[in-house]
């Protein structure tokens, strides 16, 4: 957890040193090498005292929107998300301290979505609400066979 230097100097600039102090071209690069670690543990590992979760999110939305892999973004955002709320995966029965951390999720994903796609993951998260994958369920990556329909890549 930062202590407060996280907003100190040019973060942004210091995202993309930290990143390539670790031999990655991008944040994006970074991220996909880690690809179930959650956003706040990224930012530690970028650097704990002086990285917030939110400068890599923005960091990477930023690399994504650039790329147009927006789509792409939001999936790796779900599985960052689904990996530190629900680690031994998607719940098996969705009593009520279950349904609270599906919904958690599930709004968080919301909130960290650019409003281009937010019609895309309330729509998403309908369909996970309505045919729940399979118990146990954890993709691994953005590339989570049942996430890619859910959430096709952008068009060209």
């Amino acid at each position: 957890m930062t202590d407060g230097h996280a907003w100190s100097g040019n973060w942004n600039v210091r995202l993309y040193e930290r990143a390539r102090e670790r031999g990655y071209t991008s944040l994006t690069a970074f991220a996909a090498a880690h690809p179930t670690t959650p956003l706040f543990a990224l930012a530690e590992e970028l650097g704990a005292h002086d990285v917030a979760g939110v400068q890599v999110l923005s960091g990477l939305r930023a690399e994504a929107e650039a790329s147009h892999q927006v789509s792409r973004f939001v999936r790796d955002v779900l599985v960052r998300l689904l990996s530190q709320n629900l680690p031994l995966g998607w719940p098996e029965t969705l009593d009520d301290a279950n349904r609270f951390k599906v919904a958690k999720t599930l709004g968080q994903w919301f909130a960290y979505t650019p409003e281009s796609q937010q019609e895309h993951v309330d729509h998403a998260g309908d369909v996970l609400l309505a045919n729940p994958p399979p118990p146990g369920w954890r993709p691994l990556n953005s590339e989570d066979a049942l996430l890619r329909p859910l959430l096709p890549d952008d068009p060209a």
